[in-house]
């Protein structure tokens, strides 16, 4: 079996989705890592010139762990290092991440277009409804065989077929909204880890400042900068991780946001043109056809027993 359009469209969107989440982090966290590198590289020292080659033996002895303590302090730049370093840190924002990727792919693959308003079923039922050829009964029926959002808002104003034209457009008001709600649903999660992750790396920002500034009093290292710098260079490594995850997910809120906006205008014009065809006044203007009389639908149960 040769798979079908929307099946391959499907798939296409789920990993362009993905790749462009991937990709943007992936970016975002090769900058950081390349500025932290060009940051630690410092200088080239200065070939002093040979004055007295005469030293005391014990000086270098005494130099040499101090040295050595400066190139443990520096500033992590390879990415195992800087994993190392986070350590706990890392958990909250590798969630985040993975929260934001997962309801980004899911979103992407809910609102296609070809899934809210699917033209196979739009424009033969708009078509038939205005050559007339549909009574309420069949409109009805077609609209529950649908199982898509504009599908749904349409059978709201098909149940109403032959009020009067504010009665359904109301209808159709009503069923709009309950479908924006499920098409809106899970854009708050992208909308939240895009905020609560920065705050996450503010708090790791303290916290690692207060640990550096601590480590400086409890060693008596006050004005030696170096060790200051590495503590702040490390802590603001939360904040860098933070806006990794932060910066993509809140590009994909507003596009999915956009999304949804433009899906919902094209309903309202869709559904406006139902409730001309389906309305008291839109019946009365147009001819009545011999085969299809002008029948209203069946009660819900739920109404028959109220």
């Amino acid at each position: 079996m040769r798979p079908s359009k929307n099946s391959i469209l499907k798939v296409a969107d789920l990993h362009r989705a993905a790749l462009a989440l991937v990709v943007s982090q992936a970016i975002v966290m090769a900058f950081l890592v390349g500025s932290s590198q060009a940051q630690d590289t410092g200088p080239t020292p200065i070939p002093s010139s040979p004055s007295v080659e005469t030293s005391p033996p014990d000086i270098s002895a005494k130099t040499a762990p101090a040295v050595e303590a400066a190139e443990k302090s520096g500033i992590p730049t390879h990415p195992v290092e800087i994993i190392q370093q986070m350590s706990g840190w890392l958990v909250p924002f590798l969630i985040a991440s993975i929260i934001s990727v997962w309801f980004t792919i899911e979103r992407v693959v809910v609102l296609r277009r070809s899934r809210v308003i699917p033209r196979s079923f739009v424009e033969p039922f708009l078509d038939d409804l205005h050559k007339g050829k549909l009574d309420a009964v069949t409109a009805v029926s077609q609209c529950r065989k649908n199982d898509s959002p504009v599908a749904a808002v349409f059978l709201h104003g098909v149940q109403k077929w032959g009020r009067p034209s504010v009665e359904v457009e109301q209808a159709v008001i009503d069923g709009g909204e309950r479908q924006i709600g499920q098409m809106r649903r899970h854009l708050r999660v992208l909308n939240g880890v895009a905020t609560v992750t920065p705050l996450l790396g503010l708090l790791g920002t303290v916290v690692g400042m207060i640990q550096a500034f601590n480590d400086i009093a409890s060693a008596g290292a006050m004005g030696k900068a170096d060790q200051l710098a590495a503590g702040i260079a490390m802590a603001l490594l939360t904040t860098a991780f933070g806006l990794a995850i932060a910066i993509p997910s809140l590009i994909m809120y507003m596009y999915l946001s956009g999304r949804v906006e433009a899906l919902v205008m094209e309903m309202d014009a869709l559904s406006q043109k139902v409730v001309r065809h389906v309305s008291a006044e839109g019946l009365a203007a147009r001819p009545v056809t011999k085969n299809r009389p002008r029948t209203t639908p069946s009660p819900e149960p739920s109404e028959a027993v109220a």
